[in-house]
């Protein structure tokens, strides 16, 4: 089974350095050079993408299926290939006609450093109607008035919780708000007599699996970004609102009992999952974990529910990211880039065959609702957290994920009781992500 990168590690590990090698050491890009209208496009491409194993597999079909719709192009694919690399290599000159990545944060930079052409006259000239793609994915597609990415699949983050610990603890059905999370997340959890924990209902630590800041912010509405593109964390008073639940549920465990426990569990991906082991009753997760519980532990009985909000109102709604791929500006064929990736993220047909494979969100209107798309009420749940209005994704910058690194350290601090005043911390870290920002990064 492939071991896919965590999300929420898809800042935190890969994007952080390898894009300051974007903003310093990429030359400035090409002058942009589209063929005419009808022109036959030939030659070789290149594509660079992060899958392995299983999902690799996936990628090679419908490749496969390109080349022979189109046998005058052929396609390399090089798997196993993180964000890192393939900035690193395009920064060096080289690089692939075709990146494919894992992290939507890398878009603004991306996009306002050159680093993956504008698309924008490529959809113009072959009358590509963006309209048919998500509202959500559209927007982490583009910055700056620049579209240099197109979106690869989707992922929705919701709740998993544990059906058998339920039915022990009498609890029916999922929590619908975050008062009601605290209140399950204390009868689900069981001690050893000497006081550890056994079972923890929910674990609330900011640093744990899928728990990023950002995953968690649509819970309570939470913005990042103010119109003017500067930090909103100690403005908006959802942050406020979030932390201070996150809070008062690890002190009611206690943080270092928190730690001891966390440092036992197995790693996400693998078939130790927490989740999947029992020894979490509730845990944030993204519609691939479907996937991997259906692969590692097929007899775990759970269910899947929308992420509890500190509004009734706002339920539904979830944290919507996904896959994005774009053309290199040292694209040796980029005519040919473009047809592979028009064919893999406009053509309804492979977008279905690609979600029932990699089991990922498609993201056009058709795909969306084409009854060959093998939905079952899990994943249907996943897709209907996606389309909720209340969803929503991190805004991008041309700084990339940095506001969010720099965030995820004063959430690490805080959790652990390093923060005495929340207020005062919250405008402090306010001045931090505007100063990296500012850097870019």
């Amino acid at each position: 089974m492939n071991k896919r990168i965590p999300p929420a590690r898809k800042t935190v590990i890969a994007a952080a350095a390898a894009l300051l090698v974007t903003a310093a050491c990429t030359p400035a890009p090409k002058e942009q050079k589209i063929a005419d209208p009808g022109t036959e496009v030939s030659g070789s491409v290149e594509l660079w993408h992060f899958f392995t194993e299983r999902e690799a597999a996936a990628i090679d079909t419908v490749v496969k299926e390109f080349e022979n719709a189109h046998p005058k192009i052929r396609v390399t694919v090089k798997a196993g290939q993180d964000d890192s690399k393939m900035t690193q290599a395009i920064g060096a000159g080289n690089g692939p006609d075709i990146g494919l990545s894992y992290s939507t944060d890398i878009v603004g930079k991306f996009c306002s450093s050159g680093a993956w052409v504008d698309l924008s006259a490529y959809l113009k000239r072959d009358n590509v109607d963006v309209n048919q793609l998500n509202a959500t994915t559209r927007q982490y597609t583009e910055f700056g008035g620049k579209r240099c990415a197109m979106p690869f699949l989707a992922d929705a983050y919701g709740l998993f919780y544990n059906r058998d610990l339920f039915t022990r603890a009498g609890l029916a059905g999922p929590p619908k708000t975050l008062a009601e999370l605290t209140d399950y997340a204390k009868k689900l959890t069981v001690k050893n007599p000497d006081g550890s924990l056994k079972t923890v209902g929910f674990l609330p630590l900011f640093d744990f699996y899928e728990n990023a800041g950002a995953h968690l912010a649509p819970a309570v509405g939470a913005k990042w970004l103010t119109p003017d593109g500067k930090s909103a964390v100690g403005t908006d008073p959802a942050w406020k609102t979030l932390l201070t639940w996150q809070k008062d549920l690890v002190d009611w465990y206690g943080y270092e009992n928190l730690r001891t426990f966390r440092a036992g569990l197995g790693d996400e991906f693998s078939a130790d999952n927490a989740f999947q082991k029992g020894k979490v009753a509730m845990n944030v997760d993204a519609e691939y974990r479907l996937a991997f519980v259906k692969d590692q532990a097929p007899t775990l009985k759970y269910g899947v529910a929308p992420i509890p909000a500190s509004d009734p109102a706002h339920y539904g709604g979830g944290y919507v990211t996904g896959n994005i791929v774009g053309i290199s500006k040292n694209a040796k064929n980029p005519e040919a880039a473009w047809e592979l990736i028009k064919y893999l993220t406009t053509n309804d047909a492979t977008i279905v065959k690609l979600a029932n494979s990699l089991k990922n969100i498609p993201t056009t209107t058709k795909s969306f609702t084409d009854p060959a798309l093998a939905a079952d009420p899990d994943f249907k749940t996943f897709m209907d957290i996606f389309a909720n209005p209340n969803s929503s994704t991190t805004p991008p910058s041309s700084s990339g994920p940095a506001y969010q690194e720099t965030f995820q350290t004063f959430l690490t601090n805080w959790q652990a009781g390093k923060v005495k005043d929340l207020d005062a911390g919250l405008a402090d870290a306010d001045k931090q992500i505007n100063s990296v920002m500012t850097l870019g990064g």
